[in-house]
């Protein structure tokens, strides 16, 4: 894969924060009782964030970034609008392999796309 030159780091990398950011929001005060309840999740089990997961999590949130900025060097916003929901569809289709209820599901694709937005909005404005 070839990064373009005029990849805007700065938004990237603050898109990815800012996405990571609302995570938290998402699955702690927002949505997290019932997404846990959805995933099956005993409450101490919310307790303690797995290093491994949240590890996982920037990464995948680095990439969708960093697909996301070099579309936006070639103005493929359709593309990224792809992107980011075959992600999302393919986090639900994670969640209900798993057996996760239906508001669990949509709690995790909707953060996928919310974080697609967000990311979207750095490009735009840095």
């Amino acid at each position: 894969m070839m990064i373009p030159d005029t990849l805007n780091w700065l938004a990237v990398i603050a898109g990815t924060v800012l996405a990571f950011a609302i995570g938290w929001l998402w699955y702690g005060p927002l949505f997290g009782r019932a997404w846990a309840a959805g995933s099956r999740m005993a409450e101490t089990d919310r307790s303690q964030m797995p290093a491994r997961a949240m590890l996982l999590q920037v990464l995948g949130l680095f990439l969708l970034a960093l697909v996301i900025g070099v579309t936006a060097t070639s103005d493929a916003l359709g593309t990224t609008l792809l992107a980011i929901l075959a992600v999302a569809v393919l986090t639900m289709a994670g969640g209900s392999f798993t057996l996760k209820t239906v508001p669990a599901i949509l709690i995790d694709g909707g953060y996928i796309l919310l974080a697609g937005i967000l990311m979207i909005a750095a490009q735009g404005v840095l």
